[in-house]
């Protein structure tokens, strides 16, 4: 089972991924924790990344690349959903080349549909530890009270300003990807401003329709 899950930032996709895990024990593999991870750990990718992280800017798939490489050979290239990526038309092929060298092509591309007012709400209230990268957001998963209330951050790509920047970007470049996956006939759009487990609920179905029947 190997599953994309799209959507702009702020969308959800973090959480959601996080909930298919426990249900149906995939790998999470997030480029946004790897990045910041690497920028943490000061890693020769992490450097380079971290200046457009700072500005709010899409990182370049070049940097992107290497990581989700990585990440999903770890897997053995089955069993995980992959969060954050691609984001570009190119960065798609890149990834459809590659999981064809493993003969090893994806199942389904879920995509979570939110307004950008949604979103502008949803990021402006994110924070992330500033020495884990752990993301929590102060309405739907506060840090807890036990951690030091100075180690918790606004990312400046959390900001209003960079967050409508941000999906500018997305609404230019990456929404192309969508029709790249549609023509292939693997997009499935989930409507994603809801309460956390009915998204949940729905991305479910889906992968019950796309993934799980297709295999009995």
């Amino acid at each position: 089972m190997r599953i994309v899950l799209f959507g702009p930032p702020g969308a959800g996709k973090g959480t959601q991924a996080r909930r298919l895990v426990e249900e149906l024990g995939l790998r999470h593999i997030s480029t946004g924790d790897l990045l910041r991870a690497a920028v943490a750990k000061h890693t020769p990718l992490g450097r380079q990344a971290e200046s457009y992280m700072k500005a709010g800017r899409l990182v370049p798939g070049r940097i992107v690349e290497g990581l989700a490489e990585e990440a999903m050979a770890a897997a053995g290239c089955d069993r995980f959903i992959l969060d954050g990526y691609p984001r570009t038309v190119q960065q798609a092929r890149w990834l459809d080349a590659f999981l064809r060298r493993q003969q090893a092509p994806l199942d389904a591309v879920i995509s979570l549909d939110v307004t950008d007012e949604v979103i502008v709400a949803r990021l402006s209230k994110r924070r992330t530890h500033r020495i884990t990268g752990r993301t929590y957001h102060l309405d739907y998963d506060p840090p807890p009270r036990s951690i030091d209330p100075t180690l918790i951050v606004q990312r400046p790509d959390d900001r209003p300003d960079a967050i409508r920047h941000r999906l500018e970007v997305y609404h230019a470049r990456t929404k192309a990807v969508e029709g790249y996956y549609r023509r292939q006939g693997l997009l499935h759009v989930v409507d994603g401003d809801a309460a956390v487990d009915v998204v949940f609920g729905r991305i479910l179905k889906v992968i019950e329709r796309a993934v799980v029947q297709p295999m009995t």
